[in-house]
């Protein structure tokens, strides 16, 4: 147990040097690889950060302990594979790199995908609603430039051709409003549906702790 706190408090020390695999001389040598291995695990980083980290501190001609790290790195990945985290990283939109060991990975992955599902439901009333201010803002481009040709449609100096053209593109821009008008009526509808469906699934989420 002491072992376990002190990981935690050593990882906690290196972790503003170490949020990158990039490391200086001085940090190749004087850092405690098990306390970066358990870092790395907590975050939930790959057998590929350790390879960054080698050839980093290769350049300085060290060589990382490699045991301490993997050691580290097994208690950090522990921490890292728990429901908890699993639903906060699905949740969030994080990947899940196949990390886990066999015992803790079923019920890490139930709850990611739990969280993951959460994370696609709201992107689809999040991407309905974007949608809906995209096409309003094209409305009312639309309408700006409208009220600038029919000034131009009544002004003396505008002559008949022109007036022709003008006579067009309002029609034109009439046309597209009328769609973009109907295609908002339709995203309002999808996005009362999705949201009633992120509303019902947030509140079964209750049911399993989440």
């Amino acid at each position: 147990m002491n072992r376990n706190w002190n990981l935690i408090w050593m990882a906690l020390m290196v972790l503003g040097l170490n949020g990158c695999a990039s490391m200086s001389g001085d940090e190749c040598i004087t850092s405690d690889w098990a306390a970066i291995g358990y870092e790395d695990g907590a975050r939930g980083y790959t057998t590929d950060r350790i390879t960054e980290r080698r050839k980093a501190c290769a350049k300085h001609g060290v060589t990382p302990d490699f045991a301490a790290y993997q050691s580290g790195r097994e208690q950090g990945l522990a921490e890292y594979c728990q429901p908890g985290r699993g639903f906060n990283v699905g949740s969030n939109g994080g990947r899940y790199n196949g990390i886990c060991s066999v015992d803790l990975e079923a019920d890490f992955l139930e709850a990611y995908n739990a969280g993951r599902h959460l994370y696609i439901l709201r992107g689809n009333v999040n991407r309905a609603s974007s949608a809906i201010n995209s096409k309003q803002n094209e409305i009312d481009r639309i309408k700006d430039d409208m009220r600038m040709k029919e000034a131009a449609l009544i002004s003396d100096e505008t002559t008949t051709e022109e007036r022709v053209l003008l006579l067009v593109d309002l029609k034109d821009h009439s046309e597209r409003t009328g769609q973009l008008e109907a295609e908002i009526q339709d995203l309002y509808e999808q996005r009362a549906y999705s949201q009633a469906e992120l509303d019902n699934y947030q509140v079964a989420l209750l049911d399993y702790g989440y």
